[in-house]
């Protein structure tokens, strides 16, 4: 059994900007007015965040406001970001360039295009000289991402940032890998922490032996977010919000991954 001290917490989806919004709509049912539709990540210079495409600007938007609210240094955190399949809108350009007119392909979408595009533009902008792990898994890759994270805690690391994040599929990537909207989630996860924060535990089991809850996946965040690739990540952050103390996320083939939350 894997634990760790969950100190901040970062969210961005759409029509719900921040955590606070985010914790407001599923115990209240209120959402924000006139929401951005798109992050401002202040962590890039104004020329970068114009350029950054729409999952690096949600991944680093989120892992700002984890790292804030956890009062961690960017800087010092190593990082797990995963994504199950990165910014797709370039690969689809990418991909249409080099059928049509290899020679017209952009260096600055090319170099968005690679799967460590977020965790990149996060080392720089925040000044990390620390490792930054990036991770895709499929369905599961939020599962494995956190289960990264723990490792990292388990082998000595003081804290780490965990970054799940996906967009919009266009083009006929559409039809093999459907993803809509922008998400981004991020968990600052710590071994030690402070008493009054939720402390978590993640244990594996292979098969379906002693599986006694599915995810719930009619949460209301998990509704109104529906069909981004990243969705699994959110009935464990309605499980934060409204402070259940056990869940449970497929986190591979015939493999489970069972989430203690403890609240005091």
């Amino acid at each position: 059994m894997l634990k760790a001290t969950l100190e901040g917490v970062g969210f961005w989806g759409n029509g719900l900007p921040d955590w606070d919004s985010a914790c407001a709509w599923v115990r209240e049912g209120q959402r924000p007015e006139n929401p951005p539709a798109r992050p401002s990540p202040q962590l890039l210079a104004a020329n970068e965040r114009r350029r950054a495409p729409g999952t690096v600007a949600v991944a680093l938007e989120a892992a700002l406001a984890a790292c804030t609210a956890a009062d961690r240094a960017p800087a010092g955190l190593p990082a797990v970001f995963t994504s199950v399949y990165g910014e797709l809108s370039i690969t689809d350009y990418m991909c249409a360039t080099l059928a049509e007119d290899p020679l017209a392909i952009s260096p600055t979408k090319f170099h968005n295009s690679v799967h460590n595009a977020a965790a990149g533009y996060w080392t720089i902008g925040a000044g990390a000289h620390v490792p930054a792990t990036a991770i895709s898994a499929g369905p599961h890759s939020f599962a494995q991402g956190l289960l990264e994270a723990m490792v990292q805690l388990h082998a000595g690391e003081d804290a780490v940032l965990l970054v799940a994040y996906d967009g919009t599929t266009i083009g006929p990537l559409t039809q093999v890998s459907p993803s809509e909207g922008l998400l981004g989630v991020a968990l600052v996860l710590s071994r030690v922490g402070r008493p009054d924060q939720p402390r978590l535990t993640v244990d594996l089991h292979n098969g379906p032996n002693g599986l006694t809850a599915q995810p719930d996946e009619n949460g209301p965040l998990s509704q109104l977010l529906a069909g981004n690739a990243m969705q699994p990540a959110l009935p464990m952050l309605e499980a934060i919000a409204l402070q259940s103390r056990r869940l449970w996320l497929p986190a591979g083939p015939d493999q489970w991954m069972e989430i203690g939350i403890d609240h005091e």
